[in-house]
């Protein structure tokens, strides 16, 4: 089979594509014939070696993170699933692979396709959805009644983020283009802020979390709007001593997120305010969950107009580093 592989971390990074063998499953494995694949800003952070304090792999490693598929053959001890389910995932950090025209899966990061998705709208919404649902439940614990923002909210994690917020009963407010102010505020955004003609900071005062999308060019304001015992959960700026500690991380590892984290530290300690970087995880018993607000709430992620074949990777990951998306952008199979 074909596969799209990264032989070294390097800053200018490109993906060869190889043949390979089909994997072979282990008892509690599925084997899944990929139908879409999604291209997403982690790929650039993992062929960078950005995260490899984080996630490091052997090499060569086949990239992806995100796909729909078919399910070809399940392990011994899979009871849960059938040969034809159509599916959806986040893989396993430890265990990527979406590039490729075949994946072996550990069942537990599988679940079923959402019924009003196809293999293409699918894709993009397993790892923006668990980044949510993890972000919001675990790294926020977020309660019924609280408020949370998001800046740069207005793209494909918003797109699942607000939905799964106003399940839990939150208060949303967003902020973004013009462009994007209908669709948000369709799918149950309760405040819109146009980015180009109006300061957040300037506007907002005492929300509860801060869901961080743009990095650390906005860390001081983003802290200046929470209020004192609120929390500021980023996905870009990245991680810290709280990271380490949470994740098990000791030793030269935990001294180097410590150290890398200190200044964002400091600065919400001084504010009152608790810093989390998230790192989302395969989960396939979240993604039942986050399958039923999908389909409750007829939520389709936005994808990109422009599919590409695995060939064309290349092109596929230097149109997501530009930023010049109208959506998820796929690699078809």
């Amino acid at each position: 089979m074909k596969a799209a592989q990264l032989s070294k971390y390097d800053k200018n990074f490109k993906l060869d594509v190889n043949n390979v063998a089909i994997p072979t499953i282990k008892p509690n494995e599925v084997l899944v014939r990929v139908k879409m694949a999604a291209v997403n800003p982690l790929e650039t952070l993992i062929g960078t070696g950005s995260i490899k304090l984080i996630q490091d792999y052997d090499m060569p490693v086949t990239m992806g993170n995100e796909l729909t598929g078919i399910i070809e053959n399940v392990g011994e001890t899979v009871a849960n699933f059938k040969k034809g389910d159509a599916i959806y995932t986040r893989l396993p950090s430890n265990k990527i692979g979406a590039f490729a025209e075949y994946v072996a899966i550990d069942s537990a990061a599988v679940a079923r396709l959402p019924k009003n998705l196809d293999f293409s709208t699918g894709a993009a919404a397993a790892l923006t959805g668990l980044t949510a649902y993890q972000g919001l439940h675990e790294e926020l614990d977020a309660k019924s009644g609280e408020t949370v923002f998001i800046p740069g909210g207005s793209g494909s994690f918003g797109q699942m983020a607000i939905p799964i917020a106003k399940d839990m009963g939150l208060t949303v407010i967003i902020s973004g283009n013009e462009e994007a102010k209908h669709r948000t505020l369709a799918i149950g955004a309760d405040q819109y802020l146009n980015f180009r003609t109006e300061n957040y900071w300037e506007i907002l005062a005492n929300v509860d979390y801060v869901i961080d999308t743009l990095g650390p060019s906005e860390f001081d304001h983003e802290l200046s709007i929470i209020k004192p015992g609120g929390r500021l959960l980023s996905l870009r700026t990245g991680p810290n001593k709280r990271f380490a500690i949470d994740h098990g991380i000791t030793g030269v590892k935990k001294g180097l997120f410590t150290l890398a984290g200190a200044n964002f530290d400091r600065k919400a300690k001084a504010a009152n305010v608790q810093y989390h970087f998230i790192f989302v995880r395969s989960d396939g018993a979240q993604l039942a969950k986050i399958t039923n607000i999908i389909e409750k709430n007829n939520i389709v992620p936005a994808i990109d107009s422009r599919n590409f074949s695995l060939n064309e990777i290349n092109k596929a990951l230097d149109l997501v580093n530009r930023g010049k998306t109208t959506g998820k952008v796929l690699i078809k199979f």
